[in-house]
């Protein structure tokens, strides 16, 4: 069957989890592993587990239960290990990696910052700053069978984007990361250029949301800025 974990908090978290139950239909019982300084919060791991609603609210609100509370390390959604002994003997080997983490993450949470900017806008700005570009546009406007020039300017165009994109990122990040304990980068998706993590102490948690309400009007409508949180620490676990 397994064991399933939803979170690592110190042997001393006061563990309010009456009322609440876990994953699975029917709901699963909860119930801790424990060595001298952890305690892994865990229950029997369902057959054929899948990312439901229900099953992934379940586990959310186990964690945010802990983080209430105290330090918690959240584990990701669907982690099995082989049994409650394994559990307990990852939790020794790990032991000072995981003391040290949960001391990081407390009183701390998640934000999920992504940001897209606006293609047509990029495209023009690059036009209108570098005169390459405009020159290879013209040329193979003038003459459409100019292979190697377009493939040129295609070429330029991308280095040109990436380029703005990445001084953007590291702008963005830099002027936030000041409210924040600790940034984790996250892939970002085809349509957002930057995806990433800000670790955030809870009583500065609306500085942080007022510096990315400035920083988005500071770039204009061009720009979009999405902002999540706050969310378990899973980026910094």
């Amino acid at each position: 069957m397994g064991t399933y974990l939803y979170a690592i908090t110190a042997a001393g978290h006061p563990l309010r989890l009456s009322g609440i139950s876990g994953v699975g239909e029917p709901a699963a019982q909860l119930r801790t592993v424990r060595t001298k300084d952890l305690c892994a919060v865990v229950s029997d791991a369902p057959p054929q587990l899948r990312a439901k609603r229900r099953d992934v609210a379940a586990h959310q609100d186990i964690q945010d239960r802990l983080l209430a509370d105290g330090a918690a390390l959240p584990m990701r959604f669907g982690l099995v290990g082989t049994d409650d002994a394994q559990v307990a003997t990852v939790l020794e080997q790990d032991r000072d990696s995981y003391l040290q983490r949960l001391e990081e993450v407390d009183g701390c949470r998640e934000y999920h910052l992504k940001v897209a900017r606006d293609e047509d806008d990029l495209l023009r700005e690059i036009m209108r700053e570098s005169a390459e570009v405009r020159r290879l546009n013209d040329r193979t406007r003038e003459n459409p069978g100019a292979y190697d020039d377009k493939v040129a300017l295609g070429e330029l165009i991308s280095q040109e984007v990436e380029a703005r994109h990445e001084r953007a990122r590291s702008d963005i990040v830099t002027r936030l990361a000041g409210a924040a304990v600790r940034t984790a980068d996250v892939e970002p998706t085809k349509r957002h250029f930057l995806s990433v993590s800000f670790l955030v102490e809870r009583e500065k948690a609306a500085a942080f949301s007022e510096a990315v309400h400035e920083e988005a009007g500071q770039r204009g409508d061009t720009y979009d800025f999405s902002l999540h949180g706050p969310l378990p620490p899973y980026s910094f676990v």
